[in-house]
C-alpha cells in the first residue's frame, strides 16, 4: 500500500458565474454545479513545460497538464477517485474527493514546501469514490458525506440524502407515512438542491426542494449509483443557484476496466418490529407491513482505458404501519362518533412501491475530452392517509421523474470546459381513493373545530395532475494560473432552460360534508358546512389546467484569489431570471374587476367594494393584472463573498467566513392557482340549526338542510345557482411578485488536529419575501376582523371578515409576499475519518439554533392576520433547540463491520394561535409558538428530550474465490424503542402551551429489524 502526501488548496477551484463578454458566443449556455475534483501543486527541479500526468487507477483514464515557469501545475475535471501521478520521474498515488481542490507536491517541495509537513496521508483504495478528509481551507460550511460512511451508517431507508443528517444544521426526517425530507437551518425542505454529476434535481412546482420528494417515501436516486456528496449548509459560491438553505452536490459512481457488479436483498416486516404507540394502546396484533428493498449494479469497459458503462436498479415495495388519531385536543369525543367513522380510526397499513434506474456511458475522446450519457427514471405509487384521514378518505399518488444528460468536459493547458445538454419530465398526479361524499368529524376547541376523523372519498383537490417538462443547455469555464497579486483561478458559466410547467388542480368529485361532534352548538346529526367544485360561470380568460412555457438565465463568475499561502479570498456574483407567461400574462377577467369595482352591499350608498378593501389599506390595483403590468423579477443580483485564513500555513488551524446572497422561486403550485381556482372553484357553504334557525358560529349565507344533497354534487351546485358565482372563491396574486431569497453570514475555524477534523461555526440566516396566500374580505369599516353581525352574521363578538364576500363571488384571497425568517445557528463538528490502519471512524455533529419566523414553515395560508406583514415574529417550528448526532464505524474480529448512530434532540417548537382578550371583551386569535415539555431522557437527567434514536449495524462478509464476497447485514433501528410522537396537544389558557400527543403517530419508526444479505464481484 502506498501513501501520498497531500495538502488542501492554497487556492481552491470551486466555481461560479458568469460575465456575459467571456461566454462563448455560441448557443445560450448553462452551468452546471460540478461534482469533479482538481488536483495542483510545485514540482520542485522541473523545467517548464515538464508533463504532469494523472492516471484513474480504476478506468485507466488519463488527465495531462505541464509545469509552469513558477514550478506549478494543475490538473482539473477529475473524477472523484484514486490517481496514480507522475512528475519529473516521481510517483505518488493520492485520492481526491468530489467538488474539492487539493494540493500535491513533488521533490523539495513536497517535503518543505507550503507547510506540507502537516498534512494528511491517504491511503490508495480502489473505489470508484473513496474517502477524502473534509477541507479546512475553505469559506464555505460544510462536509463531505464518504462512500464508507453510505455503507457503514445504519440506516432507516435506502435514500442517500440520510446521512445529510449527521452534517451540522441539517435534518433528515422520514414521517409517520414514511416520507422523508431532508432541511437545512430553520427553513422547509423547498430551500433545498441537489445537484447529480453537476445537474439540479429541483422541484419547479411541487415543495420537497427535490423533484418528485413532495410527501414521498421514495428516493430522489439510486443508492447504489452514489460515490460520495458534499453538503454545503451555507456560505456556498456562485454557481449555486435556485437554493435558500442548503446545496448538495453528489457524484456517481462509474464504469471501471473492470467487470464489477453487487446486488442486495433488504427486508423486514411486522415480526421484526415492535408495536406502535397506537398498536400497544388499542391491546390489538400489529398491522400486517413490510418493506422490500433490492436491487443491482454492474459496470465494466466497453473499449478497455476508453470507454465504461454503469447502470444500476434499485426496488422498493412498502406496507407501512401508520395511525389514524384525531386532533389531541378532541380525543375525547371519539366515542360520540358514528361507527363507521369510529371503524376509520386505528392503526393501518399504507402501501408503497417505487422502481429507480440510473444508466451511465463514458467515452473518452483524447487526454483532453470526455463524453458523458446519462440516463435516471424513478417511477413509484404511494397511498396516502394517515393523521385523521382514514384509509378510504386517502389518496394514490403516481410519480414519475426521467431525465437524461449529455455532457462534454475539455482539458486545456490553463482552462477547462464542460457543457452539457439536459432534459427532464417529472410529474407527480394524485388521484382519491374513493369515489362519493367525503364525511369529516370534527370537534370544538374553544371557537376552532379541530379534525378529529375523515372517512368517504377524499377531497376533489386530491385529483390533480402536476409537473414540469423540459430541456437545458448548460457550459462553464474555468481558467488557472492567472497571476495578479497573488494567484487566481476563475469560474464562470451560463444557464438557458426551457421548462414547461403544467397543472390541474381539481376535478368535480366527491363534495365534502363536515359534522361537529360534541358541540352544544349545533346538531351533530347533519353537517354543518359543505365544500364541493363548481364551475364559474361566464367568467373568461380562467381553465382548470395551464401550462406555462418558462425561460430560466442563469450566469455567474467566481474568483478564487489565493492571495499569499495564509489567505484565500472567494469573490462571487450569480445573476438567475426567469420570465413566467402564466403569472406576467395573465389577465383578471372582466367579471371579477367589475365586481371589485361594484357596489359593497354591506356598506354605504356609493362606496364600492374596492373602497372597503382600501378603508382597510389594500389597493385592489396591485392585484388586478391587464397583461402588461406584470414585469418578470430583473434584481437576482446575488454577491457572494468568503475568505479562509490558514493561520501558520500549515491547514492545521484556518479562520474562515462568508456572506452573500442567493434567490430561489415561488413555486408554480402556487403561482397557478389565480388561473385554475377562478375557472373550478370550491365554495363553502354552511346550513342552518333547525332548532334555532342560526347560522354555525354565526357565520351568513347558510342554508336549510336537505338530505338530498347527499345524492350527487350537482344537487350542491344547484343550491348555490346553477349559474351563480356566488361563493366562488377569487385568487389574485400581487402585481410585482419578487423571487424569494436568503442571505447568509458565517464565520467560524477549522482545525486538522491529529487524525481528528473539527470546525465551529457561528451562522446567521435571514430569508425574505417568502410567498404566502392570505385573505383579502373586509368589513365595511375597512376591518379584518370586527362584528360578523356587519356582514350577515347572527352572532356578535370578533370575527375575520369570511362572509364579507366579493359581490356575487365568495372570498378574496390574495397572493402575496412576507414570510421571513431569522436563524442563528453554532455548528460544532468533530471528525476521525476511518482507516484501515486504526480500525474505525467517527464523527459528531452539534447544532444550537434560536430561530423565530412569521409563519410556519409548512403553511402559506395565512388567515390569521389581514396581510403577512402583520404577522408577529415567533418561535421557529423549522428546528429544535438543540440537536446531537454521533456516527461510527469499527472494523471488528471476523470481518465484521459495526456501525452505530445517535441522535438526541430537544423539543421544536409547534405553531398555533391563542386568544388575547381585547377591550370589547372578546379574543383576537394570535399566533404564537411554544415548545413542549421534553417526552423523554437519554441514560441520565431529566425528560428534556422529543426525539432519541440509538441505531446500531453489523455486517458479515464472506470472502470468496475470484474476488467474489458475500455479505449479510443486521440493521436495528431505534434500539430502544423510544416513542417520537409527531401529534400535540394544545392549550390555549391565555398563551399557548403544548405538550405530545401519544395516541398519535411517530417520527421514524419503532424498534425495527432490518435484515439485508447480498454479494459483490
Amino acid at each position: 500500500m502506498m501513501h501520498s502526501t497531500i495538502r488542501m488548496p492554497a487556492r481552491r477551484l470551486l466555481s461560479t458565474a458568469l460575465v456575459s463578454c467571456l461566454m462563448l458566443a455560441a448557443a445560450p449556455n448553462v452551468m452546471a454545479q460540478s461534482a469533479n475534483a482538481s488536483l495542483r501543486g510545485q514540482v520542485a527541479g522541473a523545467q517548464a513545460g515538464a508533463e504532469v500526468t494523472a492516471t484513474n487507477v480504476a478506468t485507466g483514464t488519463v488527465r495531462r497538464g505541464t509545469v509552469r515557469a513558477d514550478g506549478s501545475y494543475s490538473l482539473m475535471g477529475l473524477d472523484p477517485g484514486t490517481y496514480d501521478v507522475v512528475a519529473n520521474g516521481e510517483s505518488q498515488k493520492v485520492t481526491v474527493t468530489v467538488a474539492s481542490t487539493s494540493t500535491l507536491n513533488f521533490g523539495e517541495a513536497a517535503a518543505t514546501g507550503g507547510g506540507n509537513t502537516a498534512a494528511t496521508n491517504l491511503d490508495t483504495v480502489n473505489v470508484i469514490a473513496p474517502t477524502l478528509l473534509q477541507e479546512v481551507r475553505t469559506s464555505e460550511v460544510g462536509k463531505t458525506v464518504s462512500l464508507q460512511q453510505i455503507q457503514t451508517t445504519p440506516q432507516v431507508s435506502r435514500n442517500f440524502l440520510e446521512f445529510a443528517d449527521a452534517v451540522p444544521g441539517m435534518i433528515f426526517t422520514r414521517d409517520a407515512k414514511g416520507n422523508t425530507s431532508l432541511r437545512g437551518g430553520a427553513t422547509n425542505a423547498d430551500g433545498t438542491n441537489v445537484y447529480i454529476d453537476g445537474v439540479g434535481q429541483k422541484s419547479y412546482v411541487k415543495g420537497g426542494g427535490v423533484a418528485g420528494q413532495s410527501n414521498s417515501a421514495g428516493n430522489p436516486f439510486p443508492q447504489l449509483a452514489i460515490g460520495e456528496y458534499k453538503v454545503i449548509s451555507g456560505n456556498y459560491k456562485a454557481e449555486y443557484g435556485q437554493v435558500s438553505s442548503a446545496a448538495v452536490t453528489a457524484a456517481t459512481k462509474s464504469g471501471t476496466n473492470e467487470f464489477k457488479g453487487e446486488a442486495f436483498y433488504r427486508y423486514t416486516d411486522e415480526d421484526m418490529r415492535a408495536k406502535t404507540p397506537a398498536e400497544r394502546q388499542a391491546g390489538q396484533d400489529k398491522m400486517v407491513s413490510a418493506e422490500k428493498e433490492y436491487g443491482f449494479a454492474l459496470g465494466g469497459p466497453i473499449i478497455q482505458d476508453k470507454a465504461h458503462f454503469f447502470v444500476t436498479y434499485e426496488a422498493k415495495r412498502f406496507d407501512l404501519p401508520v395511525t389514524i388519531a384525531p386532533s389531541g385536543s378532541v380525543t375525547g369525543l371519539v366515542n360520540q362518533l358514528p361507527a363507521e367513522a369510529q371503524a376509520g380510526l386505528g392503526p393501518a397499513s399504507q402501501p408503497f412501491q417505487q422502481d429507480l434506474i440510473f444508466g451511465k456511458i463514458d467515452f473518452e475522446l483524447t487526454d483532453n475530452d470526455r463524453l458523458e450519457l446519462t440516463v435516471q427514471d424513478r417511477d413509484e405509487t404511494q397511498q396516502e392517509f394517515a393523521d385523521q384521514t382514514a384509509k378510504d378518505h386517502g389518496k394514490e399518488t403516481k410519480n414519475t421523474d426521467r431525465r437524461y444528460a449529455l455532457r462534454w468536459n475539455h482539458s486545456g493547458e490553463r482552462f477547462y470546459n464542460e457543457m452539457m445538454v439536459t432534459h427532464e419530465d417529472s410529474f407527480n398526479n394524485p388521484k382519491p381513493l374513493t369515489l362519493g361524499n367525503g364525511y369529516n368529524y370534527t370537534g370544538p376547541d374553544g371557537t376552532d373545530e379541530r379534525d378529529i376523523v375523515s372517512i368517504g372519498g377524499a377531497s376533489a383537490f386530491s385529483s390533480q395532475v402536476k409537473g414540469q417538462k423540459g430541456w437545458s443547455i448548460e457550459d462553464n469555464l474555468t481558467l488557472d494560473g492567472i497571476e495578479w497579486a497573488g494567484d487566481h483561478t476563475i469560474k464562470m458559466g451560463a444557464k438557458y432552460k426551457k421548462i414547461d410547467l403544467y397543472a390541474s388542480d381539481a376535478a368535480q368529485i366527491n363534495p365534502q360534508f363536515y359534522y361537529t361532534v360534541g358541540n352544544s352548538t349545533f346538531p351533530d346529526d347533519i353537517p354543518y358546512k359543505a365544500q364541493f367544485v363548481k364551475p364559474a360561470t361566464g367568467v373568461s380568460g380562467v381553465s382548470g389546467e395551464v401550462r406555462s412555457k418558462v425561460t430560466q438565465i442563469g450566469l455567474f463568475i467566481q474568483d478564487d484569489w489565493q492571495v499569499n499561502d495564509h489567505l484565500q479570498l472567494n469573490l462571487g456574483v450569480r445573476w438567475d431570471y426567469e420570465k413566467n407567461p402564466s403569472y406576467l400574462d395573465f389577465v383578471t377577467p372582466t367579471e371579477v374587476v367589475n365586481a371589485l369595482n361594484s357596489q359593497d352591499p354591506r356598506a354605504a350608498a356609493g362606496q364600492t367594494y374596492a373602497d372597503t378593501l382600501a378603508l382597510g389599506g389594500l389597493d385592489i390595483n396591485d392585484y388586478i393584472s391587464n397583461g402588461h403590468n406584470r414585469k418578470a423579477f430583473k434584481g437576482a443580483w446575488q454577491p457572494r463573498v468568503g475568505f479562509s485564513y490558514d493561520i501558520n500555513a500549515d491547514e492545521q488551524h484556518v479562520i474562515h467566513g462568508g456572506a452573500g446572497r442567493s434567490y430561489d422561486r415561488d413555486l408554480f403550485d402556487y403561482l397557478q392557482l389565480e388561473t385554475t381556482k377562478l375557472a373550478l372553484p370550491q365554495p363553502t357553504i354552511y346550513f342552518r340549526n333547525p332548532s334555532t334557525s342560526t347560522c354555525f358560529q354565526g357565520n351568513a349565507a347558510c342554508y336549510d338542510w336537505n338530505p338530498n344533497l347527499l345524492n350527487g354534487i350537482g344537487n350542491l351546485q344547484n343550491l348555490i345557482g346553477a349559474t351563480s358565482n356566488d361563493g366562488l372563491e377569487i385568487d389574485l396574486l400581487n402585481n410585482n411578485l419578487k423571487a424569494p431569497y436568503a442571505d447568509q453570514f458565517s464565520l467560524g475555524m477549522s482545525n486538522q488536529i491529529g487524525e481528528w477534523l473539527t470546525d465551529a461555526t457561528l451562522s446567521r440566516t435571514l430569508t425574505y419575501d417568502g410567498f404566502a396566500f392570505t385573505l383579502g374580505n373586509r368589513y365595511p369599516t375597512g376591518q379584518f376582523f370586527d362584528d360578523p353581525r356587519l356582514c350577515g352574521g347572527t352572532d356578535p363578538g370578533l370575527g375575520q371578515a369570511w362572509s364579507c364576500n366579493v359581490p356575487g363571488f365568495g372570498s378574496l384571497i390574495i397572493g402575496q409576499q412576507g414570510i421571513k425568517t431569522r436563524a442563528t445557528q453554532v455548528l460544532l463538528s468533530a471528525q476521525k475519518p476511518f482507516t484501515k490502519e486504526s480500525g474505525w471512524g467517527t464523527s459528531i455533529a452539534y447544532t444550537w439554533t434560536t430561530a423565530r419566523h412569521n409563519r410556519n414553515i409548512d403553511e402559506h395560508y395565512s388567515f390569521d392576520r389581514g396581510t403577512i406583514g402583520e404577522y408577529p415574529f415567533i418561535k421557529s417550528n423549522g428546528a429544535p433547540r438543540h440537536r446531537l448526532v454521533v456516527t461510527g464505524s469499527y472494523a471488528g474480529f471476523w470481518d465484521i463491520t459495526f456501525g452505530g448512530k445517535l441522535t438526541l434532540a430537544t423539543p421544536t417548537a409547534v405553531n398555533d394561535w391563542y386568544g388575547v382578550p381585547q377591550a370589547s371583551g372578546y379574543d383576537l386569535p394570535t399566533p404564537a409558538g411554544a415548545f413542549p415539555a421534553g417526552n423523554g431522557k437519554f441514560l441520565v437527567g431529566g425528560k428534556i428530550f422529543g426525539y432519541r434514536s440509538v441505531d446500531l449495524q453489523a455486517t458479515k462478509t464472506f470472502k470468496m474465490p475470484g474476488d467474489t464476497e458475500l455479505y449479510a447485514r443486521i440493521d436495528i433501528i431505534n434500539v430502544f424503542n423510544f416513542d417520537n410522537f409527531s401529534n400535540y396537544n394544545y392549550y390555549k389558557n391565555g398563551k399557548l402551551t403544548a405538550s405530545y400527543n401519544e395516541t398519535g403517530d411517530i417520527v421514524g419508526t419503532p424498534r425495527q429489524v432490518k435484515a439485508e444479505v447480498g454479494f459483490r464481484f
